[in-house]
C-alpha cells in the first residue's frame, strides 16, 4: 500500500487538493487516473481511503469513500535526545524511532552540546516520510529545541504522575537497566545526552526532581544509538 500524508483532512472533508509535489508523484511517477482509490492519513490516526476526482499534476483532487481510526497500540515514549553533532545522525534517529513506534521527541540543548542549532522544517519531513514508509497513522510530535535545564525543571514526576521518568547517562554511579525499570503499560520519558554526556549539574537537576537514573547497557553508545535502543526497549518491554 502507497500512504500519503495530508494534515488537514478529516473524516468530514468531502474533497481535497493534494500539494503540486505529491500531485505530480500520484499523476506522473505511480500513473494514476480519475476513478483510483489512494491510501491518505492525517497523522493523527485516521487510515482514509480516497477516490481520485481529477488526476492534475497541479492540483490532484480526490474525495473521501471510507475513513477509519486506528487508536494508539502501545504506551507513549517521550524521548528528550540531544542534537549529534552531525545532522545525518539525528534525522537517522528520528526515522528509525518513528519506524519503531514513538509519540513524542524534544531535542535538548545541553551543557556538553556541540550543535545548538537545528532546521525542524527538514527533520518533519524526516517524520513524515518514515511514518508513511512504515505504514503508520500516527505522527510523531516534533517539540522546538529547549535548554536541558529548563525541560527537566518543567518536566518531573511531581508535575505528571501518568507518566515515568528516567536519565540515562554515562557517569559511574548506580543505575538499573531500563528493561528492569520500565513498567509495561505505562507512559515513558527518557533523557539522552549528547556526546560528551550531561553535566554533572544536569545529571543532579534531574535526581533531585525525581528522574531515575538508567543504564542502556555496557557498551558506549552513540547519542543516537542510545536513543534507539531505548526506544527499541520500549517497545519489546510492551
Amino acid at each position: 500500500m502507497q500512504l500519503f500524508y495530508n494534515p488537514d483532512i478529516d473524516q468530514n472533508s468531502p474533497e481535497f487538493v493534494f500539494p503540486t509535489e505529491e500531485s505530480k508523484h500520484i499523476v506522473k511517477v505511480l500513473r494514476k487516473a480519475e476513478g483510483d482509490i489512494l491510501h491518505i492519513t492525517n497523522g493523527k490516526g485516521f487510515l482514509f481511503e480516497a477516490q481520485i476526482l481529477r488526476a492534475d499534476m497541479r492540483k490532484c483532487a480526490a474525495s473521501i469513500t471510507k475513513a477509519t481510526f486506528h487508536e494508539k497500540t502501545t504506551p507513549a515514549l517521550h524521548l528528550v535526545v540531544a542534537p549529534t553533532k552531525m545532522n545525518d545522525r539525528y534525522e537517522w534517529f528520528l526515522e528509525k524511532a518513528t519506524e519503531i513506534g514513538i509519540a513524542e521527541i524534544t531535542p535538548i540543548i545541553c551543557d556538553n552540546s556541540e550543535r545548538k542549532v537545528l532546521k525542524l522544517e527538514r527533520m518533519e519531513k524526516v517524520l513524515q516520510s518514515a511514518m508513511k514508509q512504515s505504514l503508520q497513522y500516527h505522527l510523531p510530535k516534533l517539540n522546538e529545541p529547549i535548554s536541558a535545564k529548563t525541560f527537566i525543571a518543567q518536566n518531573n514526576p511531581d508535575n505528571n504522575k501518568e507518566q515515568e521518568f528516567y536519565i540515562a547517562h554515562c557517569e559511574e554511579t548506580e543505575k538499573t537497566d531500563l528493561k528492569e525499570r520500565l513498567t509495561p503499560g505505562n507512559n515513558a520519558l527518557i533523557l539522552i545526552g549528547p556526546e560528551g554526556d550531561f553535566s554533572v549539574s544536569e545529571i543532579a537537576l534531574a535526581l533531585k526532581l525525581g528522574y531515575k537514573p538508567v543504564s542502556l547497557g555496557e557498551n558506549r553508545l552513540r547519542t543516537e544509538t542510545a536513543a534507539i535502543f531505548a526506544c527499541a526497549t520500549m517497545k519489546l518491554v510492551n
